[in-house]
């Protein structure tokens, strides 16, 4: 890890050490001592099972009196997360189960208080409280390493999902309401209003997301999938404080919940106080939440939507989505899902794969659909085919392309070498156990859990399912061939969908809403009329009311270490001058490389396109290798290989700042020549010469900023706002705001790019040289002097400047320490 200042680096530090920190009495031996059938608190053992892929005991239990489900994931990180979840399965678009967590989290019977979660955070030393709404469950997890400051978390969630108030003010004002436009004047019009109905009317603008909703709703078509959980805002106003109140009742029961804990404080804390808190105070009921599988079609099926027209995109005239989906498997079938998320893999993911040349490279479209790949957010799995930024005229082109490319995967197959290089990435992904890795395993486990899926011995297993695949693989050649005939060429149950602009979708969607606000409004009686005038002003009396906070529970300093534990680093300098950083940890067979690169020396009008030069840096090719081959290699001996723009602010004094430019990557232990030969071809032989290719990258980046902006307007406005308050807030506007949107909009537009590849090349004299630079490596204690011989080597035959070069910019300083 590089620090960025020293408070910085001690948090860094205190993070890294904690999080892999590991005891001769660990919490994963400790909980091997729990045997089937013992009974702790209400809860009965029902497995005990080491996962040696993540240092894991795993016990199993089930409570007794209502049948919640518990998982404990016992494992030597002080980073301890809990999560509570409930199958929560709508069956109309009104949004419930969205709208109820929002109204859980406005006060409960132990804590009268609205938004624990914000008023929390100064009362707390968490690093992650959320909750999560999604297709068919709602998950609420939170996690921290303080452990009295896990029972207080604890303590507010569970009063929360289990004993919320639900009172009708909170509904109108966290779901939807009729209110004067000015709640004062009862001759204001009258309008809809509330924070689930306005935040849904947000989505529906981000045409992503409009076209992710309708291949669901439109592929699953029976049952829960086919309505928005989030809430239609045509939908959102058929809903009653009833409904959501019997919803709750029904869903939020801990006969229909899943609990799982991570860390090493003790299992015997968390089930008390689960136990005593809350479980204890209900009966077992059968929940009836069971998702029905979808019946296969005998037809494929085809349908149209639009959508608004995005000011942004690379090309105005091209701005379709089209997409062939096709029903896959249930996700019980944990190894035909591995199978499938593999072949999304080698099918779709980066240069090599057969659509990416087929739809991207042939300038088919600018970048792939949304939900291109394999989905298995639901209990039916799919498989969808697709891209974005085509031609109206061009769509059935797009649909015998991709029936074309999927005849000849059946026809030719995959190369060892592309699956070897999935399968690397999978025991990447397996050895890479960072901080925040409770969080990551909850998110990985919740989905097939929800739907009764073993998450030990069918998702934490992973190793074993590896296994199964290579022998698969090696006991049938056309293995995977087979796979893609029987899913793709011959399943009926497939489905076009295709999405074009319409200049009159807004409005055409704000006359439907004004429609269905005229049939609520005639409906009104003189005496609704009046109770919709005093509720919004008791509304607004209650919205502005100071409540006491202070029934929230709250850290003592008593309750906090005094001490920070600190990570041991070595410093040293290679290649005459380079700073390197070095930190042994039990990385689990991972090294770690960073370096960072000063822009002080580049000039100003180079600045806009430092952004396009490092996403591209490492996917044009190097050295000996074309991109294909550089990709290749990337995925065959690589946990990735990432670089992106740097501002870091000086934090004692706003006025200085650096620049630079961060270059990440991991890998296991054993290829760490093979990663630092990869930098080093990177550094000394970049290929800017290729001007198709770097066409294919800008429409595609184009795209993707214009795809952010609806999704993350708040973040482009806040960076926009802040770029005249400091020199470091103008230079990250510049970098990752509107500025860089509007920049990358006019490179895609250009027809010769011949210009911009001088300008990358230009950029990188100023940036690939190491007496710019500074590197950390982390590894583990065993591999440490091979791998920084590496990364010695690696500095010591990259360039240097051949002179002094003068800071274009004297006001910008270094203020991150070696």
């Amino acid at each position: 890890m590089i620090r960025q200042c020293k408070a910085g680096l001690l948090l860094s530090r205190a993070l890294f050490a904690n999080s892999w920190r590991w005891k001769a009495s660990s919490a994963s031996e400790r909980a091997l001592n729990y045997k089937p059938g013992q009974v702790i608190h209400g809860f009965t053992v029902k497995e005990v099972t080491p996962v040696s892929e993540f240092f894991i005991t795993a016990v199993k239990l089930d409570h007794e009196n209502t049948g919640a489900q518990f998982l404990h994931l016992a494992r030597d990180d002080s980073d301890n997360l809990f999560s509570v979840q409930f199958r929560t399965t709508p069956m109309d678009s009104t949004g419930v189960p969205h709208i109820l967590e929002h109204t859980v989290l406005a006060g409960s019977e132990k804590y009268p208080c609205r938004d624990p979660f914000f008023k929390m955070q100064n009362r707390s030393l968490a690093t992650f409280m959320n909750a999560f709404t999604a297709s068919d469950y709602t998950m609420y997890p939170f996690s921290t390493q303080n452990p009295k400051d896990f029972q207080n978390l604890l303590s507010v969630y569970l009063d929360a999902v289990f004993f919320p108030f639900l009172r009708e003010l909170d509904f109108w004002q966290e779901g939807w309401r009729l209110e004067h436009e000015n709640p004062t004047d009862p001759n204001s019009p009258l309008m809809f209003k509330g924070v689930v109905f306005n935040e849904m009317k947000g989505v529906m603008t981000d045409n992503q997301r409009v076209y992710l909703q309708r291949l669901q709703n439109k592929v699953l078509p029976e049952g829960t999938y086919s309505f928005v959980s989030g809430g239609d805002p045509l939908d959102i106003p058929n809903l009653t404080w009833e409904q959501l109140k019997h919803f709750h009742a029904t869903h939020y029961h801990p006969s229909n919940a899943r609990f799982l804990t991570y860390g090493d404080i003790p299992l015997e804390q968390h089930l008390q106080q689960i136990n005593d808190d809350a479980l204890a105070k209900f009966k077992r009921i059968n929940p009836q939440a069971d998702v029905s599988a979808q019946k296969h079609w005998d037809a494929p099926r085809e349908y149209q939507t639009t959508c608004a027209v995005d000011a942004l995109a690379p090309d105005p005239t091209k701005q379709t989505m089209v997409s062939i989906t096709f029903l896959t498997t249930e996700i019980t079938d944990v190894f035909e899902v591995l199978t499938l998320n593999l072949l999304s893999s080698l099918l779709v993911v980066g240069p090599n794969s057969p659509f990416y040349k087929a739809l991207l490279e042939a300038k088919l479209g600018t970048a792939l659909s949304p939900g291109t790949g394999f989905s298995a957010g639901t209990k039916d799995t799919f498989f969808s085919f697709g891209v974005q930024g085509v031609a109206e005229d061009n769509v059935k082109h797009v649909k015998e392309i991709i029936i074309k490319t999927i005849e000849e995967v059946v026809q030719k197959g995959f190369e060892p070498e592309r699956i070897e290089a999935v399968l690397h990435t999978q025991e990447i992904e397996m050895k890479n156990q960072t901080t925040g890795f409770g969080m990551k395993l909850a998110d990985y486990i919740s989905t097939s859990w929800n739907h009764d899926v073993d998450p030990v011995d069918d998702l934490l297993k992973l190793e074993e399912k590896i296994n199964r695949f290579r022998q698969s693989i090696k006991e049938n050649p056309t293995f995977l061939q087979e796979k893609v005939k029987q899913y793709f060429q011959n399943n009926l149950h497939s489905m076009v969908l295709t999405m074009s602009p319409d200049k009159e979708y807004n409005q055409k969607e704000a006359e439907l809403e004004k429609e269905k606000l005229n049939q609520k409004v005639k409906a009104l009686s003189e005496a609704d009329r009046k109770n919709i005038y005093e509720k919004g002003l008791e509304l607004l009396r209650f919205q502005t009311e100071q409540l006491d906070a202070s029934c929230l529970p709250s850290l003592k300093v008593s309750d906090i270490e005094k001490t920070i534990p600190l990570t041991e680093l070595e410093f040293a300098y290679a290649a005459g001058d380079v700073p390197i950083q070095y930190c042994a940890q039990p990385t689990n067979g991972m090294v770690y490389f960073r370096a960072i690169s000063s822009l002080n020396t580049l000039p100003e009008e180079l600045k806009p396109y430092v952004p396009l030069f490092c996403s591209v840096l490492t996917k044009m090719g190097c050295g000996v290798y074309n991109y294909r081959e550089q990709a290749q290699q990337i995925d065959l001996t690589t946990g990735g290989m990432s670089v992106s723009p740097l501002v870091a602010s000086d934090d004692s004094n706003l006025d200085n700042y650096e620049q630079g430019v961060h270059f990440s990557s991991s890998c296991l232990d054993r290829n760490t020549p093979d990663m630092m030969h990869l930098w080093s071809e990177i550094f000394n032989s970049p290929h800017f010469d290729d001007e198709e290719r770097l066409h294919v990258l800008v429409k595609s980046s184009a795209q993707d900023l214009s795809n952010a902006v609806p999704d993350a307007g708040q973040v482009f406005a806040q960076l926009r706002a802040a770029r005249t308050l400091t020199p470091a807030g103008e230079l990250q506007e510049l970098f990752t705001g509107m500025d860089q949107v509007k920049i990358m909009k006019r490179i895609a537009e250009m027809t010769d790019l011949g210009s911009v590849l001088r300008k990358l090349s230009r950029i990188r004299k100023y940036v690939l040289l190491s007496d710019n630079m500074r590197c950390s490596l982390n590894a583990t204690p065993q591999q440490m002097s091979v791998a920084s011989k590496e990364v010695e080597h690696f500095l010591g035959g990259i360039q240097r400047n051949k002179k002094v070069q003068k800071t274009v910019r004297p006001h910008i300083v270094e203020v991150l320490d070696a």
